[in-house]
């Protein structure tokens, strides 16, 4: 295998057993419906959140301006994305056994899997970050403060963990963290322009005047919690595919439109009929 042969996008069938499509648990349908149901939820919060910091906040529609420039905004946003195309796919496979994502061009179907694991790492350097380092150590004083902090610093990495347990998909390949690593760079220049052009650092940390030389430290200790999260995600969705197809023997709830499923056979020579919800 040459040195390149990770990067290259393949010529075999894509997803021959629709496991993004697919759940050990859940019908396809069912599926659709947990996934589309997130999105809605994550689409209302970012929705309102705009409108509450546009009506409500000290800066105000301003400020829902600036708030594209945090990371955690743009994570949920992604996360809100992700959603809604893995429903749309979900649905086409749940009525037809074909998904609209096997038609895509392989490039295509190559960044919706370097989509999903942004979704099931990001997320949680969020959540950590916020917790650890922004979080003042006392509650919020209103209700909307609570439930926005709640919904993007705390239900975004339930939502990562949704995908990581209940879906068939395999261990994202090693050389998305190269990915991972220049999203989080792209981001880096994004918060630096956005203090170039608005005058404002969106997280502290990131401030080298205030920081000095830890600002290097807040960097790449960040750059190396994305590879450890990384390695935690993916062992995540190795112990699950283990669990649920090596031990318990279940392979998977597939559409009544896949008729390849009736006589698809995994190592064991276990079959899954196709799903009747």
């Amino acid at each position: 295998m040459g040195a390149l042969d990770a990067f290259r996008f393949g010529t075999g069938r894509w997803d021959p057993t629709h496991r993004f499509e697919t759940s050990w648990l859940l019908s396809p349908w069912a599926l659709f419906a947990c996934r589309a149901l997130i999105s809605l939820y994550a689409f209302t919060t970012l929705i309102f959140v705009l409108a509450w910091q546009c009506a409500h906040g000290p800066l105000g529609c301003t400020g829902s301006q600036n708030s594209f420039s945090y990371f955690t905004t743009l994570t949920y946003w992604g996360l809100a994305f992700y959603f809604l195309v893995a429903a749309v796919h979900t649905a086409t496979y749940a009525r037809a056994g074909t998904p609209w994502l096997d038609r895509f061009p392989r490039p295509l179907q190559a960044l919706h899997a370097a989509f999903y694991t942004t979704i099931i790492v990001f997320p949680f350097i969020v959540t950590i970050v916020y917790w650890a380092r922004l979080y003042e150590g006392t509650w919020y004083p209103d209700v909307y403060s609570g439930w926005s902090n709640v919904s993007q610093h705390l239900l975004n990495s339930a939502f990562a963990l949704f995908e990581i347990v209940v879906p068939r998909t395999e261990p994202p390949p090693p050389v998305h963290i190269l990915w991972l690593l220049v999203v989080l760079a792209l981001y880096l220049a994004v918060a630096y322009i956005t203090h170039a052009t608005k005058g404002f650092y969106t997280y502290d940390f990131l401030d080298p005047k205030a920081q000095g030389a830890l600002l290097a430290a807040y960097v790449c200790g960040i750059a190396v919690g994305c590879l450890v999260l990384y390695g935690f995600a993916w062992g995540l969705v190795w112990l699950r595919r283990w669990a649920t197809e090596t031990k318990l023997g279940m392979m998977g709830k597939f559409s009544q439109g896949d008729l390849e499923a009736v006589e698809r056979e995994d190592v064991t020579g276990k079959v899954e009929s196709p799903a009747t919800a």
